[in-house]
């Protein structure tokens, strides 16, 4: 494991197993109230978490930081993924359900703002990086990028697929600690416009902490 700065903000490690970096840095952190995410990444991380001792998850309040607005089963749900790898082995607390939180995206975002507002800021944030820059359901463009008086919005557009919710960048930033995971060949454009200085979403991400897990071959993108 080798450590760097990046900009504009975090600690990056670089690794060779991103997954199985993500689950141990967890369980050092024993967070009582984690966001997660979704994503390939997010279900590998999941799964080598899944098998780690050192966390009561018992006692850990659990939020989603985005979701598509589809059933909790649906294959393309952030929830039903992390139930399925992670909290339903695991034996997870208090689950607090996105897409479940209002009959619609509006009424269900303004309902989760008041839940993320009311519980204490997160321990820990899981993030990715999407070959577009984007992390969480924030994506290039969005009015959702500028949102500073709300804690959680519903959000969309027609390049993505569903409507979504998501966390805004102040949310992300009452955490102690941000988790962002990236891994494979393919975000190393993503990334390379990350280390220049690009104003894609993800460089808007701050946090009392920020580390980037990468791994090699998404990391190569910095270096083009």
């Amino acid at each position: 494991m080798t450590s760097a700065s990046v900009p504009p903000t975090g600690e990056v490690r670089v690794v060779d197993d991103v997954a199985g970096a993500f689950a141990d840095l967890v369980v050092a952190e024993r967070p009582s109230v984690i966001a997660l995410s979704g994503g390939g990444t997010a279900r590998r991380g999941y799964a080598a978490l899944a098998t780690r001792p050192g966390v009561a998850w018992p006692d850990v309040t659990v939020l989603l930081g985005d979701e598509r607005w589809v059933p909790v089963d649906s294959d393309d749900s952030n929830e039903g993924m992390a139930r399925r790898v992670l909290l339903d082995r695991v034996g997870a607390g208090a689950v607090r359900s996105m897409r479940e939180a209002g009959a619609t995206p509006e009424e269900a975002a303004a309902a989760y703002d008041r839940i993320v507002g009311e519980l204490p800021a997160p321990d820990l944030v899981h993030l990715g990086l999407g070959d577009d820059g984007h992390t969480a359901s924030l994506f290039p463009g969005s009015p959702a990028l500028e949102v500073d008086d709300r804690l959680v919005v519903a959000t969309g557009d027609d390049d993505h697929p569903y409507r979504r919710l998501t966390f805004t960048f102040p949310a992300i930033a009452r955490a102690r600690l941000v988790v962002v995971t990236v891994s494979g060949a393919g975000k190393a454009p993503a990334w390379s416009r990350l280390c220049r200085g690009d104003d894609v979403p993800a460089a808007r991400i701050r946090a009392e902490r920020v580390v980037w897990l990468i791994d090699p071959a998404a990391a190569g993108g910095a270096n083009a």
